[in-house]
């Protein structure tokens, strides 16, 4: 992988190198699920397989269908241990963006330009922790390193946000450390655990919750909370999205239920979360927020793994039911009860593109530039090929040009690279275009739609102060 790694004409060179490079153009980092203790703390890890391996369930699939045992994942081997059974299974991940990307990590951080194996995996281990070691190599140094300007975490209503308060407060690092709101616990009424997690939202609102009314005032408190510590995006995982209407008697029968101990059916589930849905359209509407909505995925199909290891440990799949129909329903409700915020529309199922693009047009409205949008390939989209689907589809349908572009979704302080992947893969299919005799060769219109979909697009559509 040099430095025209996926670029093959002399545009997309051109484009790259000296507009989407994250050297030339920041990075963004508007979804992620990294800790923001370990950005306060500046966290120095120990060795290779802490920063690679400790939550990444990418890598943890790929290392089951190698075949390896699971004390080698997510056991108790040695980190040593866990490593090499990665070098193994990595060299077999031909066509995967986890070769692509535990590579570029290894050049950008490790300055190491080999192919890691289980024969080079002693040498890329020693070079590796040794890297680890140097004051250019704790949390707060790659952040920087990798050019990054904001970083939007993943946080329940519940949170204290004390790290993001301790980071803002602390004039010495200047990357914006943003929460976003995620309020599926808070939804969730149907898991078993939904009354423990009421207990919880009441001590952090302050509150009693004997009501659905009683719930949305604590939401509200929460929100309200979260504004003034600086987040701007709510984030939502769905099955699907729904369209349930119900009167607001029918939702307080239904939480009254719940709240009893009842057993919900999976009409009162759907109604109550679409509920949930409309009223926190209009709070983010409100505050001014940007909406996030990810969808079509069914999660935590090995019941034996899940009992054993939790969620959000690679065993989940594609979802093909995600109508698209109800998910028009849905945006149309919003709109006429003028709750609709700017939304971003991610479906795990590549097969929704199509439909996705067809919706946004339907929504869009003078209040912001591309307020509907498709977001960036999600998840087990995230691949060379699924990121050219997304773009073509969205460019067939809609504007790239008002694309907003890449993020992470990850665990991992060395992901960054995602976004150089992304730009790399982009350049390739314009500059391709361009010299296809598809689009002009005008450099400065060519230069505002690589950087507004490497960058500036996200900062103005979140409505950053960066």
């Amino acid at each position: 992988m040099d430095k025209d790694f996926l670029l093959t004409t002399d545009t997309a060179k051109h484009l790259y190198h000296d507009y989407a490079s994250p050297v030339v153009t920041p990075v963004l980092d508007y979804h992620c699920h990294i800790n923001p203790q370990e950005i306060y703390e500046d966290r120095k890890f120990e060795n290779i397989t802490q920063v690679w391996l400790g939550a990444d369930h990418y890598k943890w699939r790929q290392m089951r269908s190698n075949g390896v045992e699971e004390k080698y994942i997510t056991g108790d081997a040695s980190d040593y241990e866990k490593f090499c059974k990665w070098a193994e299974c990595v060299g077999k991940a031909i066509g995967n963006p986890l070769f692509h990307w535990s590579h570029l990590e290894l050049q950008r951080y490790f300055g190491y330009n080999g192919y890691l194996n289980k024969n080079t995996a002693d040498e890329v281990w020693n070079l590796c922790n040794a890297k680890l070691q140097e004051d250019s190599m704790t949390v707060r140094a790659l952040i920087k390193q990798s050019n990054v300007t904001f970083i939007g975490t993943t946080d329940d209503p519940i949170d204290s946000l004390e790290w993001h308060q301790k980071i803002a407060a602390d004039e010495t690092f200047d990357v914006v450390v943003a929460p976003s709101w995620r309020p599926e616990k808070a939804m969730n009424i149907e898991k078993p655990e939904y009354l423990e997690y009421l207990a919880k939202l009441e001590a952090a609102a302050g509150m009693e919750i004997k009501t659905f009314a009683d719930l949305k005032a604590a939401l509200i408190k929460r929100l309200d909370y979260f504004n003034a510590n600086g987040c701007q995006i709510s984030d939502h995982s769905l099955a699907y999205v729904m369209y349930n209407p119900a009167t607001e008697e029918e939702i307080e029968a239904i939480f009254a239920k719940r709240l009893a101990g009842g057993a919900m059916t999976w009409e009162e589930e759907l109604k109550f979360k679409f509920a949930c849905m409309m009223f926190l359209g209009k709070e983010y509407v409100r505050l001014d927020w940007g909406m996030q909505l990810h969808y079509g995925v069914k999660r935590d199909n090995n019941k034996a793994m899940y009992a054993k290891l939790g969620a959000d440990t690679g065993f989940d799949c594609i979802s093909s039911y995600t109508p698209s129909s109800e998910l028009a329903d849905f945006l149309n409700a919003l709109v006429e009860t003028d709750a609709l915020p700017r939304t971003v529309l991610y479906s795990l199922n590549p097969v929704d593109n199509a439909a996705i693009g067809t919706i946004l047009g339907c929504f869009q409205d003078s209040t912001a530039c591309a307020k509907i949008q498709q977001g960036s390939a999600w998840w087990f989209n995230d691949n060379k090929q699924g990121m050219i689907d997304q773009m073509v589809s969205l460019a067939n349908l809609g504007l790239l040009g008002n694309f907003i572009g890449m993020l992470t979704d990850s665990r991992s302080f060395l992901s960054y690279t995602r976004h150089e992947y992304f730009r790399r893969i982009a350049c390739e299919l314009i500059g391709g275009w361009v010299e296809n005799g598809e689009y002009p060769n005008d450099e400065k219109v060519l230069a505002k739609i690589i950087k507004g979909l490497s960058y500036n697009n996200a900062v103005r559509y979140f409505g950053f102060d960066l």
